[in-house]
Formats: structure tokens, sequence, C-alpha cells
């Protein structure tokens, strides 16, 4: 179900469309809650495109942005079917994560590092492993702290706020009489 959902997300919004610059803020609609379902699971936050701009947010101030562009980056590799493009792309992702000369070089243990031979045959999944490692470093440790974070808390405080207002309550009044009727 997970695969699925980002998958959904992947096709609204590649990774390269994912910046600081034109994410659009979410309608109160589509943010409401978003920080209660970003804390229940780093899943959950990486399904939501506004959970994702917030995240790396966060994670630009911690120097570590790095580790969720890997991420998608993978997610969006998998999909991939053109074996060409599919070349292009694991030649991209190394080049630009893995390689020691990479200019956003991710952390993943020595012994989890590619040959750089594995490139001229790619599969789907020949990043996962490697993915699943920043997966966790990020759902133990920057996840958790982005969870403490003002940022989060704000956001988190906000959402509360528009939810108490008189408009908000009203219009969930007025829907639960539409629906109930």
């Amino acid at each position: 179900m997970f695969n699925r959902a980002v998958s959904r997300l992947s096709r609204k919004r590649p990774p390269s469309e994912i910046n600081d610059n034109d994410s659009k803020p979410s309608s109160s609609h589509q943010s409401l809650n978003g920080t209660t379902r970003w804390a229940t699971s780093l899943e959950n936050l990486l399904e939501d495109p506004e959970g994702i701009k917030r995240f790396r947010e966060f994670l630009k101030k911690e120097f570590s942005e790095e580790n969720v562009l890997f991420w998608l980056a993978c997610e969006e590799f998998k999909k991939i079917q053109d074996k060409k493009q599919m070349q292009k792309k694991a030649n991209e992702i190394y080049t630009t994560f893995l390689s020691s000369k990479a200019s956003s070089q991710v952390n993943v243990e020595g012994q989890s590092r590619l040959d750089e031979s594995i490139l001229e045959e790619p599969h789907s999944l020949m990043f996962q492993k490697l993915q699943d490692q920043i997966f966790n470093l990020m759902k133990y440790d920057s996840y958790s702290r982005f969870l403490k974070s003002d940022t989060f808390l704000k956001l988190k405080q906000t959402e509360e706020e528009e939810e108490n207002t008189p408009d908000a309550q009203t219009a969930a009044k007025r829907a639960s009489r539409v629906y109930n009727t």
C-alpha cells in the first residue's frame, strides 16, 4: 500500500519538481490534520507533497537534505521501464549521491556502496539496499528531530488554531448536515 501511495505522489510531482521555489502552499483543506498524519510515521509524511516540502526545509537547515532527495530519486527510478532511461537515471543517481565525487553524497555504509560496474546493467531494485539504509537513517534520526522542531510544532499549532476557528466549525457543521440528511 505504501509503495502505491508513493507512486501516486511521484506521478503528481517528480523529485526534480519538489523545491522551495515552485511549491504552492496547500489549501487549508489539503493540509488539515497534515501534521497529525506526518507525526504517525515517516511513510505518511513522505506520501504528502506538503510533508515532503516541510521535511526538506528542515533537512536543509540540518545539512542533510540529500537523504530525502536520494530517497525520492530511488522511488522515481523504480518506476522506469525503458532500459536506456533506467541507465541514464542510474548514472544520475550514482553521480549525484553515491560516487566519491558526488555533489550531494549520502552517508551509506562502505560495504553497501555500489560498484560502478553495476550501472552497465541497471535493474529497478539496484538501489533498494541503499535506499533502505537512508530511509532508516531518516526515520530514526532526522524524522524524530523534525517532530520536535520549531518548524513542525509551529505548523501543528497553526493547524490546531485553524481547526478551532468559527469558520472551520461552521463548515464542519454544514458538512455534517449535508451528509446526515
